[in-house]
């Protein structure tokens, strides 16, 4: 069997070449670029992302990346959101006081973590949903965190055109967060996959096996 095809979207902001080092490792076939038509084409697109929000969405914006991104869910073709790159599909993002507006595909606000310390930075437990494509096996398995902003809050109640959304959460010092998210063709992780060891690994299959 051929091994699918994923683009890590190049839009300025991420872990690219990490990204595209672990999805190698677990057998796909791996191109780095902001090609609009390479993207659309391929049968999995990873969208990374570290930094600010609003920069985030400044660099997908320049390469098309949000008009991308909705055009492969509409025709029900595979996408995984990494760290900012999860927290860019929301409506909206909130730092320093300051308001962005995402791509939009799942509704809700990524804000300022309510925890005495902040970054959230380190190996930290998930809470996945019974019927969860992307831990299956590695449901008690630890994963690498770094950030300060993320969706506290869950608000899609249905999955539209999709399954209902499977929503994973994550605990931290008093509070929780969505670490992960799955509805149909579109799948999130906040953590960074590509940071943690066999079991991020493990969930870059998982996602690769839904694109055969």
């Amino acid at each position: 069997m051929n091994a699918p095809k994923v683009v890590v979207l190049d839009h300025g902001s991420g872990n690219l070449r990490s990204a595209e080092r672990a999805l190698v490792r677990v057998g796909a076939q791996v191109d780095v670029t902001a090609d609009y038509g390479a993207a659309m084409d391929a049968d999995g697109l990873v969208v990374p992302g570290v930094g600010a929000f609003a920069a985030c969405m400044s660099g997908l914006r320049a390469v098309r990346g949000h008009q991308l991104i909705g055009r492969r869910l509409s025709g029900g073709r595979p996408v995984l959101g990494i760290c900012v790159g999860m927290q860019v599909l929301f409506d909206r993002g909130v730092e320093h006081g300051v308001e962005a507006e995402g791509c939009g595909e799942w509704p809700g606000t990524v804000e300022r973590l309510k925890a005495p310390i902040v970054p959230h930075m380190g190996w930290n437990v998930v809470e996945a949903p019974t019927g969860s494509v992307l831990f299956a096996g590695i449901e008690d398995e630890r994963f690498y965190f770094v950030h300060s902003y993320a969706v506290r809050h869950w608000e899609l109640s249905g999955g539209g055109p999709f399954r209902d959304p499977l929503v994973t959460w994550t605990p931290y010092d008093g509070d929780r967060f969505v670490s992960a998210a799955e509805n149909g063709p579109l799948s999130a992780t906040q953590f960074h996959p590509e940071k943690s060891g066999d079991a991020g690994a493990q969930l870059l299959a998982n996602w690769l096996a839904t694109l055969r």
